[in-house]
């Protein structure tokens, strides 16, 4: 730990959840039993999807890649975590801290932009279906789930490269379980404005549009769907598309509490909170919205665990 108030940091603190060692190893046990959720469930559902030529189709590869991921994106900040509250350092490397701001957030815009293209998704099933098979075709899905991954890991490498630029001094302790702007921000020896302003413009955009798009695209699915003229039709449409909005919901809700304004002024634990939102729970809760809301599904992932 480096805490002169003239040298350059090098390492960080990251305190996480400050308490008793009860209560450490308490939240370890909480949040490996998460972790290991999180990875069994969406993993079966890739499975799944890849062992049933039936579920070969543009919803559910794009619920397949979505699921995968969903345990990278968990995966880039719970292991650390864990190994967090076992150390009495808590330490990191700021290499690794840009590292893990890196790959946090491109994960977290790759799932915003496949939020999209699986809202585009159901619109067409829903509101076009005749055209469905010859718009949405495999090449298609594929060229677009490749976009999501290309454009969710360019998003953020020039504010990446922008936060590695940045001196830090004085104390190298961050109030958070993981590396993030805010907490990086104010450890700076100078005022990173640009660098701040540039990423809560590039956030609000990305997050807000894309927002705005699925939005859009449900309030167009909903009208189709209630012209509908049988009851059985509307339930099977609502049902297709609960899922998805469920996850969107939780997702968003959370992203826009946390980035569409800055957050420097808000507690820390609240912060911490939001993060854990749509970064833990979300992924841990994909398994079971799909799971639950999908006839499809469930019975692929009845095959899987006989098979097992």
């Amino acid at each position: 730990m480096n805490d002169s108030k003239t040298s350059t940091v090098t390492t960080f603190v990251l305190l996480g959840f400050p308490g008793c060692q009860e209560m450490k190893s308490f939240l370890f046990s909480l949040f490996f039993g998460v972790y290991v959720f999180t990875i069994m469930g969406n993993g079966t559902i890739v499975y799944a999807v890849s062992l049933d030529r039936w579920l070969h189709t543009p919803m559910y590869i794009l619920l397949a890649n979505f699921a995968f991921l969903e345990i990278c994106y968990i995966t880039s900040t719970v292991p650390n975590m864990l190994v967090n509250f076992l150390s009495e350092t808590k330490s990191i490397s700021s290499v690794g801290c840009f590292l893990q701001f890196y790959f946090f957030t491109s994960l977290g815009t790759t799932e915003t932009y496949f939020l999209c293209i699986m809202a585009y998704d159901r619109y067409l099933a829903i509101c076009r279906p005749l055209h469905y098979p010859t718009i949405m075709t495999p090449r298609l899905c594929y060229i677009l789930i490749s976009l999501c991954w290309v454009f969710g890991f360019l998003s953020y490498s020039v504010s990446t490269v922008q936060l590695s630029q940045l001196s830090f001094c004085g104390s190298n302790i961050i109030d958070h379980f993981m590396c993030d702007m805010d907490p990086l921000i104010a450890l700076s020896c100078a005022p990173a404005s640009i660098t701040e302003i540039v990423f809560y413009t590039l956030s609000s955009l990305i997050i807000i549009l894309t927002l705005l798009y699925i939005l859009g695209s449900y309030t167009l699915l909903l009208i189709a769907v209630l012209k509908v003229p049988s009851a059985a039709g509307r339930r099977k449409a609502f049902s297709t598309c609960g899922s998805h909005l469920t996850v969107v919901c939780l997702f968003f809700g959370a992203l826009l509490a946390m980035y569409v304004s800055p957050t420097a002024n808000n507690p820390a634990a609240m912060q911490k909170i939001m993060t854990l939102f749509y970064s833990v729970v979300t992924p841990f809760l994909n398994p079971l919205i799909y799971s639950l809301r999908n006839k499809e599904m469930k019975a692929a992932l009845k095959k899987v665990l006989r098979i097992q």
